[in-house]
């Protein structure tokens, strides 16, 4: 599996905005076959703040993501509600191991 952490920081007056537009990225997002979870969450202490837990089965998956009309359509639609440039984080799963993903 590998895992992507993206971290976003909205403006304060595009939460609700970029909340609706993300749901439905990752309502289409986790249909396709090469994800196994899409999470979307909102920090606590700050929400303006927002995490996606992307799980996809190969290496090679998140670039086919990228080349979705929700993705494309969520990537232009949110881009002038960052109040900076979101980042990224790569992992690989420890646990479960592959067999214990859906």
């Amino acid at each position: 599996m590998f895992i992507v952490h993206v971290f976003i920081h909205v403006k304060e007056n595009q939460i609700e905005a970029f909340k609706k537009a993300t749901i439905e990225n990752a309502q289409n997002s986790i249909k396709e076959p090469g994800i196994a979870r899409f999470d979307f969450v909102q920090q606590q202490d700050d929400p303006t703040r927002f995490v996606l837990v992307e799980v996809y089965r190969t290496a090679e998956d998140p670039a086919l993501h990228k080349e979705t009309t929700h993705y494309q359509k969520w990537r232009d639609t949110v881009a002038d509600m960052m109040a900076e440039p979101r980042s990224a984080i790569k992992f690989f799963n420890v646990l479960p191991n592959e067999e214990g993903w859906d």
